[in-house]
């Protein structure tokens, strides 16, 4: 299922995402939907990571070195 939602865009950069669509037999739906899952992506990871320092500087993260960790799993042969 897909839901629809409305974007305003700048005069000029709906005129470039046109330009873009027309030159490359793309919709210009494509590449907002493109940017937008990029994005929105790239914000979950940023949120995690800063969740995870959080956590971190608070010491509720314990960390393991590689060494200590591949010992663990067997793989330091």
């Amino acid at each position: 299922m897909s839901k629809q939602t409305a974007v305003r865009l700048p005069d000029e950069l709906y005129d470039r995402l046109q330009s873009l669509a027309n030159r490359t037999g793309r919709t210009a739906t494509f590449y907002i939907r493109e940017a937008v899952e990029e994005h929105v992506q790239d914000l979950e990871d940023l949120y995690l990571a800063e969740d995870v320092l959080k956590r971190r500087a608070a010491g509720d993260n314990k960390t393991t070195s590689l060494d200590e960790l591949s010992k663990r799993l067997g793989l330091d042969d």
